[in-house]
């Protein structure tokens, strides 16, 4: 205890370190304020999503904002377009080669217009999404004042819904450059936590009536171990070494060969992120909707399993599908081809194995064999909350346990404790660990806009 004490202090007296995290601590309590005030001519009263911890489209999107989405709040959207926008640029740089061009070759320029194309995409995706969001609360009873004009209604909310993504946008930007941490996934973080308290707090309150003291404390020593194992598993690589050629030092005819410089390659165990999981619960909700389409209102027990994230016919599937998307997002991220031509010219190799081809298909056949242990372990936990849900735990606080929400809360924790504990070993403090390093996953690459 005393060590954390002395630890905090340490971080206090650092003054440009304390200055970025007020700030940091500033941006997020605007952010949150933003997510309860309610769009004009709207009674959120009458659509707020009182199942906040679904693991529908609406429960999900409303966690990701911190319950703005369910309260029709000005950052109903929040930074969400942005993330989508970044997601499309992301996967347009692996197929397009415009855009392969901007991230591999342009250096800084390149970036920067990519950034461009992202905002420009973002807006044009919050104008869609605000369109269908007012299309849904126009949908429920008594949501709409009838007093106010619909021409207005739609103008305004869609002028606002816009604006307020824009300026999430700008908030996560304003983090990045005067803050601590990656700013964009600072503000999804701060909205999941919203709704941990609340979610909590109701676990708590339904296992003491049940006289479930020892359930409970059950719970919390099993939420820590998931917690720990995400931790693991999030910043576990697999270490390719590498060496240098050996040079020569000395002008003379005598020089003196010099042994070459020792690296490595890390592979990540999960280099992909959470971008299966988002990309498989797309897919799992196609199901429902295909099935209202097509059975006139009455869908049958099988494809209503599929819209009830608890079944296990659900759960398989969703398994399965995580499991395919991590190979699939891993072999998109990493080029075993990039890194033996990187290698090629810096005259480096992988002791053991001949440069060129061969350590192409080394990397390649390694990257393989280290993502199965990362593709089960994501398969797992994006199927844990229906398992504790399915041993008793309410379903809001049962997300927490896995998936999406938990892995994002951990990787951006890690990266933000990095440079925090950058800062401290800069100034000749001790770090946040006793030994080692902390290890982030570089901000956005938390959810695949380059993060």
């Amino acid at each position: 205890m005393n060590k954390f004490i002395e630890t905090l202090k340490n971080i206090w007296k650092i003054e440009e370190l304390r200055n970025r995290i007020l700030f940091t601590l500033f941006i997020l309590a605007v952010f949150r304020v933003g997510s309860w005030i309610v769009l004009p001519g709207v009674n959120s009263s009458a659509l707020e999503i009182s199942n906040a911890g679904d693991n529908s489209l609406m429960g999900l999107i409303n966690m990701f904002t911190g319950g703005a989405f369910g309260q029709a709040a000005i950052f109903a959207l929040g930074i969400m377009p942005y993330i989508t926008a970044s997601i499309i640029i992301q996967l347009l740089g692996f197929a397009v080669p415009y855009f392969q061009k901007l991230q591999q070759k342009e250096g800084e320029s390149g970036r920067k217009k990519i950034t461009q194309i992202t905002r420009f995409l973002t807006v044009l995706i919050t104008l869609v999404q605000g369109g269908g969001y007012l299309t849904y609360i126009s949908q429920q009873p008594g949501a709409i004042d009838p007093s106010v004009s619909p021409t207005i209604f739609w103008l305004s909310n869609m002028i606002i819904l816009s604006s307020g993504t824009i300026v999430c946008m700008w908030l996560g930007e304003k983090i990045t450059d005067r803050g601590i941490g990656n700013g964009i996934s600072l503000l999804i973080m701060a909205g999941i936590i919203a709704t941990l308290p609340r979610a909590f707090a109701a676990e708590v309150q339904t296992q003491l009536n049940d006289n479930g003291l020892f359930v409970l404390i059950l719970e919390i020593a099993m939420f820590f171990l998931v917690i720990m194992v995400s931790v693991l598993v999030v910043q576990g690589v697999r270490k390719i070494p590498i060496q240098f050629a050996k040079r020569m030092v000395g002008r003379t005819a005598g020089n003196i060969p010099v042994a070459g410089a020792r690296d490595y390659i890390p592979l990540k165990v999960n280099a992909s992120g959470v971008m299966p999981i988002i990309f498989a619960q797309a897919i799992m909700f196609l199901p429902g909707q295909i099935a209202t389409w097509t059975s006139n209102g009455q869908p049958s027990d099988f494809m209503m399993a599929f819209t009830d994230w608890g079944s296990l016919p659900y759960n398989i599937v969703f398994f399965i599908l995580v499991v395919i998307f991590t190979y699939v997002y891993t072999a998109l991220l990493v080029n075993p081809k990039q890194y033996a031509e990187y290698l090629k010219r810096q005259n480096a190799f992988i002791p053991g194995v001949k440069p060129g081809a061969p350590t192409q298909e080394f990397i390649d056949s390694l990257t393989t064999r280290v993502t199965l242990p990362g593709s089960i372990f994501l398969g797992l936990i994006s199927i844990f909350p229906a398992i504790v849900y399915a041993f008793g735990v309410n379903q809001a606080f049962a997300i927490f346990f896995g998936g999406t929400s938990l892995l994002i809360l951990v990787a951006v924790v890690l990266d933000t404790l990095q440079m925090v504990e950058g800062y401290l070993l800069a100034r000749k403090y001790d770090g946040l660990v006793k030994s080692g390093r902390l290890k982030g996953r570089s901000g956005m690459q938390t959810i695949g806009a380059g993060m």
